[in-house]
C-alpha cells in the first residue's frame, strides 16, 4: 500500500492540554510521520503521512484528543507527500 498525506486543523480546547506531546506519541504508536504545531489562533496543526487504513485511525483518534482536550472541530485536506522520516513537535 502506499503512503497518503493529510493536513488536519484540529480547533476547541486543544492548546495547554498536552495536545502536541500525546499526537505525537500516539503518532509514533501507529507508525504515522510528520509534525503537530499549535497555532496563534489556538488551534493545533498537524501534518501527517500513513497507509490509509492507518491515517483512518489516527484521524479518529485526533477527533478525541487526550483526555483533557475539547476537540469541536477537525478539518482534514489533502497535501502532497513530502517523505517526513519521524513526528515531531513544532
Amino acid at each position: 500500500m502506499s503512503k497518503i498525506h493529510r493536513k488536519l486543523r484540529v480547533e476547541g480546547r486543544v492548546q495547554g492540554v498536552w495536545f502536541r506531546k500525546n499526537t505525537q506519541r500516539e503518532a509514533r504508536r501507529l507508525g504515522v510521520l510528520g509534525y503537530v504545531q499549535n497555532r496563534m489562533d489556538g488551534s493545533v496543526y498537524i501534518e501527517a503521512e500513513a497507509e490509509e487504513k492507518v491515517m483512518k485511525a489516527f484521524i479518529a483518534w485526533c477527533h478525541q484528543g487526550p483526555e483533557r482536550a475539547e476537540v469541536e472541530i477537525v478539518k482534514v485536506s489533502e497535501g502532497q507527500l513530502e517523505g517526513f522520516t519521524e513526528f515531531s513537535i513544532r
